[in-house]
């Protein structure tokens, strides 16, 4: 496309996304549903700088957010359909045998107590301890381009323990408490099932936390989940924060290793 000029580059971006939208019309029971989706989805790519409901709402030409968010909150519909129906679609254009799987954690600022899964606790988004909440992302990277193709949000014990909040936040009953380390290996095993082609995996310290004491591995310090065994931590090997690349072996995913 190094010859296409702006308008003939939109057009192309534009006529793909609507593409997308038409593929992902099927996971929604009813089309005003799935219209609200394709919605959602021009107000996120919009160019409005704050993406809030009725922001994206004044964009889609409705009278307030009510559609949108039952999308989100009160529609029913396959969340991960819709990451399965984004890999595929990701992996027909980027797909190589000798591609990385990178999987690394972010935060998000919160106010209050009510979001699921937020807790007071370290997110490299803030450089510290603070209330947020924490995602483990997987994307997948090769010369062709890269794209995420797995997420999952972190559930720390002060929810996963207790039922009464779960239910206020709408949290289903199947997911149990897993370290963030234990949610990057289950994303390396969903894509190895899917087939997905690559190489190598690329992971960030993911759990670690820079302060003594605080909630991540450094030697005989503290994780967010338990003490760091001795010569475990990442200061214990002379490395803060380094990123890790390992083959896709087999022992990878063995029980021990997990």
């Amino acid at each position: 496309m190094s010859g296409a000029s702006i308008g003939q580059t939109l057009g192309l971006w534009s006529g793909e996304l609507r593409t997308i939208q038409a593929r992902i019309r099927c996971l929604f029971g009813h089309a005003s549903v799935a219209a609200s989706a394709a919605a959602f989805l021009d107000g996120l790519l919009g160019p409005e700088r704050r993406k809030t409901g009725w922001m994206r709402a004044e964009a889609a030409g409705d009278p307030g957010p009510w559609r949108q968010q039952a999308v989100l909150g009160r529609g029913r519909w396959d969340a991960d359909a819709l990451r399965d129906l984004v890999r595929d679609y990701a992996l027909a254009t980027l797909a190589v045998p000798d591609a990385v799987l990178v999987v690394d954690e972010t935060g998000f600022l919160k106010q209050g107590t009510s979001s699921c899964g937020v807790q007071r606790q370290y997110t490299g988004s803030a450089g510290k301890i603070t209330n947020c909440q924490i995602g483990v992302f997987a994307a997948y990277v090769s010369d062709r381009g890269h794209a995420f193709i797995d997420r999952q949000l972190y559930l720390p014990r002060s929810w996963a323990d207790q039922p009464d909040r779960r239910r206020a936040a709408h949290v289903p009953d199947d997911p149990h408490f897993a370290t963030k380390p234990a949610t990057a290996v289950a994303m390396i095993e969903r894509a190895l099932k899917a087939g997905v082609s690559f190489a190598r995996v690329a992971a960030g310290s993911v759990g670690a936390c820079p302060r003594a004491g605080a909630a991540g591995p450094r030697g005989r310090g503290r994780g967010r989940d338990g003490p760091a065994p001795r010569g475990r931590g990442l200061r214990a090997r002379g490395r803060r924060h380094a990123p890790v690349l390992v083959g896709v072996d087999p022992t990878f995913l063995t029980p021990a290793a997990k």
